[in-house]
Order: C-alpha cells, then sequence, then structure tokens
C-alpha cells in the first residue's frame, strides 16, 4: 500500500462548525489531485476541553488521573466525527479511530502518558476501507486498552506516530500560523519566519515552551526521519518551516505564557520537584540560579500535583522568558503575564542587534 499523507490539524482550524465543512471539502480536492489516502489527526473545538475540566470539577475537586483521561479526551473524539461526517458528504469513505483503537500503545499514567509503542495494523486495515481515516488527537491506550492522554497539544505527537505507523516520510502540521517564528508573531513585533529548522533545534523551542510543536513530537519525528511541513491552516495551506536534518543557527525568543517558575526552600525540595513533574513526563526545567523548577506550557494543576508528590509546595516566582541563539540558552523570569510580553519584545530586539551581547542572565522579575 502506498503511503498515505499524513495531516493534523489543531483546534484553531475549527472555530466555527462550518470548518468541518471546509475542511472536508478541500481534503476531497487532495484526495482526487493526488490520488492519496489521507489520514486527518484533529483536535477539539478551542475551549472544549476546558470545559469538559470546569465540568469535572464540579462534580469532583481532586479527581483521579484515569477519569481525568477518559473525559478530557471526548472534546478531541467529538471534532474527529464531525469531521468524518463531513467527508462523508462530500463523498469520501472515512472512519474514526480513537485511542483505543490506534494501535499506540503507552504506559499507564492516565495523564502525560508514555507513549511506548505503535502497532501499525489497525491504521493499516482501517486505509484498505476508506479514503480518509480521522484520528483524535492526544489519545491512546495502555497495555489493557484503557484510555491514557498524551498531554496538553498532544495532537503533534499524535501525528507524528500515525506517520511513522504508516511509513509516511512527512507529515504535515496545520496551526494559526504557517510556521516558526522567532517569537510568537502574535504577540511580539518584527519577528522573523524560520523556514528551515534542524530537529534539535525545534526540540529545544518546545522545550523551553514554543507552541508551535510538542517536543516529543519532534524527537519521535527526529527517530524514524519523518520531515516535518509547518503549514497555516487556511487554504491554500502554504508550508512556512520544514523541520528535518538541515537547519541553519537560529536566534529566537520563546514565550508561553501559560508556563509557571516554581521558587522552592532549598535547592534539595527544588530537585525534588523536578524529579517528580520529569517522572510524570511533564516538561521541566531545572533552572540553575537558585532553587527554581520552571513548569512549561500550563494545563497542570500545580497545587493538586505537588500535594500528591508529597512535595513542598513551590511558591510563584514569575513567567520564563528564554532567549535561544544556536546552542546558547538563557531563560529569564518576568513578574508576570504583562511583564513577560515587555521582556519578550525587548529580549527579540537584542537578539535583532548583531552588536548586542547574549542576554545570558537569568532575571528574577522585571
Amino acid at each position: 500500500m502506498t503511503a498515505p499523507a499524513v495531516l493534523k490539524f489543531g483546534g484553531s482550524s475549527f472555530r466555527t462548525l462550518a470548518a468541518y465543512g471546509d475542511l472536508a471539502e478541500a481534503l476531497e480536492r487532495r484526495f482526487h489531485d493526488d490520488g492519496t489516502k489521507l489520514v486527518v489527526v484533529v483536535s477539539g473545538q478551542p475551549g472544549e476541553t476546558e470545559q469538559f475540566r470546569e465540568r469535572l470539577s464540579q462534580v469532583n475537586p481532586h479527581p483521579e488521573d484515569e477519569t481525568v483521561a477518559g473525559l478530557l479526551t471526548l472534546a478531541d473524539t467529538i471534532g474527529a466525527q464531525l469531521l468524518a461526517t463531513a467527508v462523508h458528504r462530500r463523498g469520501l469513505r472515512s472512519t474514526v479511530l480513537a485511542g483505543h483503537q490506534l494501535g499506540l500503545v503507552t504506559n499507564s499514567s492516565f495523564m502525560w502518558a508514555r507513549l511506548e509503542r505503535t502497532d501499525p495494523a489497525p491504521l493499516r486495515a482501517a486505509l484498505r476501507d476508506n479514503d480518509v481515516v480521522v484520528v483524535p488527537g492526544g489519545q491512546a491506550a495502555d497495555e489493557l486498552g484503557r484510555p491514557t492522554w498524551l498531554g496538553k497539544n498532544s495532537s503533534d505527537l499524535s501525528a507524528v506516530a500515525v506517520a511513522a505507523a504508516v511509513g509516511a516520510s512527512r507529515c504535515e502540521i496545520h496551526s494559526d500560523v504557517d510556521g516558526i517564528y522567532s517569537t510568537d508573531p502574535h504577540l511580539v513585533s518584527g519577528t522573523r519566519l524560520l523556514k528551515e529548522v534542524s530537529y534539535n533545534t525545534a526540540a529545544l523551542m518546545s522545550l523551553y515552551g514554543a507552541k508551535v510543536l510538542h517536543r516529543r513530537a519532534v524527537r519521535l519525528a527526529q527517530k524514524h526521519r519523518v520531515e516535518i511541513a509547518c503549514r497555516l491552516n487556511r487554504a491554500p495551506f502554504p508550508v512556512g518551516s520544514v523541520i528535518g536534518t538541515a537547519g541553519s543557527s537560529v536566534a529566537a525568543v520563546v514565550l508561553n505564557q501559560r508556563s509557571v517558575a516554581l521558587r522552592y526552600d532549598t535547592d534539595e525540595l527544588a530537585d525534588r520537584a523536578f524529579q517528580a513533574f520529569h517522572g510524570a513526563n511533564i516538561d521541566t526545567i531545572r533552572l540553575t540560579s537558585g532553587p527554581l523548577v520552571a513548569v512549561v506550557g500550563g494545563f497542570v494543576d500545580l497545587a493538586e500535583f505537588q500535594r500528591r508528590q508529597g512535595l513542598v509546595p513551590g511558591d510563584f516566582a514569575g513567567v520564563p522568558v528564554t532567549a535561544v541563539r544556536g546552542s546558547k540558552v538563557a531563560t529569564h523570569l518576568a513578574a508576570g503575564e504583562d511583564d513577560a510580553l515587555h521582556l519578550a519584545q525587548r529580549l527579540h530586539d537584542q537578539l535583532n542587534d548583531p552588536t548586542a551581547p547574549f542576554p545570558v542572565s537569568e532575571l528574577q522579575g522585571v
């Protein structure tokens, strides 16, 4: 069987219900023009996962992880079914493979699960009988078939895992920006599009909070030699950045306003917290300027996680903003979200000035 095209569309692609029909029309054209079957990984509509989390917290403020994983993933399942029926309406054969049907097997850490192996048989069987296979992003199952969740923004990881399973050499990630920029173009002015980015650079930026790609997705792509094409999620879906073996040195600033730095009383307590977060597969950075741990990307109930892990809770220390130039990295702390925006702009302006030194200090608030 010829390898299918593997495409991923994030939640920002589906701001209205009409968007499902629009994308189905584009998929129909792609199918007929290229003569290639499609696997399409999708996220739920914006805000739906958060709505499920809020409803769950009203029933139980401290729900068990298995229930959280089973409920939060429903947003992506709904999105997948809506796209599948829109594709059916265009006259194509389509089906949905949810996490427990997909062949992605994880450990039994229900939240932020770690992908352990992939069985390609379910995908190959679905592709034999269908033109388009729709996959809800971020979903998998453990060895017992229980639903697990790969973590926030893990549709990228699902898409790359699917591409590797079906033998695709490229995975196309569609989002509301057409590629990787020198910093978030929605927040900072004067940004530059990075057209070719190496796996290592993309993974480094993602670790520190860049929202374009999931870090584990980049590493999985590197392992299986799957090239990642970053595309805009609106027609004509232009390619902005390509992640692969090529890529020159990059200067960039990473700001994720959901990331949080925590300060602990001692280095020993900070080390214990870092190990706990890291062991749970949550992207975390142990900062070097004190007993500080940065939890990247948000969507973690910090108080509840630390309580369950028996940790002495850390105090809010700021919002991390990271400057990157080649292999050099320096994380600064801003007092809050507004300060983080100003700091990101200043650091980006400084990186754009070839005469300015690299900003190496870690600031404790601005």
